[in-house]
């Protein structure tokens, strides 16, 4: 009872430390993100900063970051995956704090090869350390049309979703000994590169070079958070992310989308933890 207090106590003050002020990003990678690697293969495509492309050549691939870090936010961008026979290529739309013990959370699409279904691969790091992986095959094209992917970020609970519908939610658990994301301000990126050892069947199938440049698209990008400067944050805690909760109809959607189209949940990873499942999946 004690412990919960406390918790409790420390949310109702993080809570009214956030409120201090409102600080609300809306749509332009103009203003908002610099391509930051990939030596012009990143490209803003308007004027207005609403659409972006990342390309991955035999010699580097690209991507973006925020100019802004946050504590606590929701981000959305449309994205349009990169056709045909992307084997090899990882697309990323993810939020990550510096440094050797970082904090992460992501969106990863594993390319493959013409025909066979992309992998969304989601994962949450705690001080470096990841293993909390959750892979769906989505129940659309993604390289056909642009479909919008989002992360929320609140002191309670992580909720990651495609085209508005939830497909994961990660709560803060600290109780169970699982350190939450509460404490590291993060940027948003996003990037395009080549990782054939592992991430088509595991490395089974190689890049095509003959199909190079690979290119995705990012349009619509959006981040309301909690804005982290000189060593401290400020947002609105009156936004609706920053105390959203899946209602009875979310978790069905969670449970429609991990019954119909997960295709690995390390919860249920018997053979990679022999002793038992990480205490978060309970």
């Amino acid at each position: 009872m004690k412990s919960s207090c406390g918790t409790r106590f420390a949310f109702l003050i993080l809570f009214l430390f956030a409120a201090q002020s409102v600080e609300v990003y809306a749509g332009s990678f103009h203003k908002d993100v610099q391509v930051h690697w990939g030596d012009g293969r990143g490209k803003v495509l308007d004027n207005v900063g609403s659409l972006l492309s990342l390309s991955l050549d035999k010699f580097s691939g690209s991507g973006f970051q925020s100019n802004q870090e946050f504590l606590f936010g929701k981000v959305e961008v449309q994205m349009k995956l990169v056709p045909g026979n992307s084997a090899g290529t990882v697309t990323t739309f993810y939020l990550k704090s510096p440094g050797t013990t970082w904090d992460e959370i992501d969106f990863e699409f594993l390319g493959n090869i013409s025909g066979h279904p992309y992998t969304l691969h989601t994962n949450v790091y705690n001080k470096g350390s990841g293993d909390k992986e959750q892979q769906f095959h989505l129940w659309f094209d993604p390289t056909a049309d642009f479909h919008t992917y989002s992360i929320t970020w609140n002191p309670q609970r992580i909720i990651f979703a495609v085209d508005g519908t939830p497909i994961r939610e990660f709560m803060n658990s600290q109780s169970t000994g699982v350190v939450f994301l509460h404490k590291q301000p993060m940027r948003v990126y996003a990037s395009l590169w080549e990782a054939e050892h592992w991430a088509t069947r595991g490395g089974l199938e190689k890049t095509d070079w003959s199909k190079a440049p690979f290119t995705a698209f990012y349009r619509n990008y959006n981040m309301d958070g909690c804005v982290w400067a000189n060593g401290k944050s400020s947002c609105s805690a009156n936004s609706a992310w920053f105390t959203q909760v899946l209602d009875t109809k979310g978790k069905n959607r969670v449970k429609w989308a991990q019954r119909n189209h997960m295709v690995y949940n390390y919860c249920t990873d018997k053979k990679r933890f022999p002793q038992g499942t990480p205490p978060q999946c309970s």
